[in-house]
């Protein structure tokens, strides 16, 4: 689904310059779920961004399927990020005067082909919380919003940056169990930025970064379900 080969980007130029890439290659296979570790600053934010069309790069490419996203004008990045990706980031951005099925809805009503955000919201536990607005919610369950808005208009690919960052394990864990439903029933490619290490027991493979490259790969034999992780 996803290719990248000598990817970099580059913030500035001259003596201060910062390299967030170096020359990144990658390959990533549809419905995979993949977790990126690394410190702050090693690239694994700026690789995301890029591959959801949020970022450019300096030089190399990025493919998703047949679409060269380095060559993509504005618009057709646009297009792009409306059609085939959800973002999930580690605060909520949920609008307070909402409840969580119309913060969902502010996406249902865009999209070309979306789920009920009823529906949206079931997949991820919260089918009794429908009409509760974000101060009446934990913050999980307010994370968990943010996930249930992301897919409801049935993205390809799920982009997920430090999504429990701001929780606790228990609240952590729900969360990660609503991205993990995702991934299996929906089978949409997921990546999930984290700093920790125990995360990356649930995916099929993980990415380690340092100083803006890949420094490392494996593949898990079994996927351990969020509930079975130790923090």
């Amino acid at each position: 689904m996803f290719r990248a080969e000598g990817l970099t980007k580059t913030y500035g130029s001259g003596p201060g310059a910062v390299h967030a890439l170096r020359g990144v290659d990658l390959e990533v296979h549809q419905g995979e779920m993949l977790v990126l570790l690394g410190p702050s600053g090693s690239g694994k934010s700026t690789l995301l961004n890029i591959l959801g069309g949020l970022d450019r790069a300096t030089s190399g490419h990025a493919w998703f399927h047949d679409l060269d996203l380095t060559a993509c004008d504005d618009e057709a990045l646009t297009e792009y990020r409306r059609r085939s990706v959800g973002f999930v980031f580690q605060f909520y951005n949920l609008i307070a005067s909402l409840t969580a099925r119309e913060n969902v809805s502010l996406i249902t009503d865009i999209a070309e082909n979306p789920m009920d955000a009823a529906e949206a919201l079931s997949l991820v536990g919260l089918q009794a919380r429908l009409d509760h607005f974000p101060a009446q919610l934990s913050g999980g369950e307010q994370q968990r919003v943010a996930i249930a808005r992301a897919i409801a208009k049935q993205p390809e690919v799920l982009l997920c940056d430090e999504p429990t960052g701001a929780l606790d394990s228990a609240t952590g864990t729900r969360v990660l169990s609503a991205i993990d439903t995702v991934n299996r029933e929906l089978g949409t490619t997921t990546f999930i930025i984290t700093h920790n290490a125990v995360i990356a027991e649930m995916a099929d493979g993980v990415i380690q970064f340092g100083d803006g490259r890949i420094v490392g790969t494996h593949r898990n034999a079994r996927r351990r379900a969020p509930a079975e992780l130790s923090w």
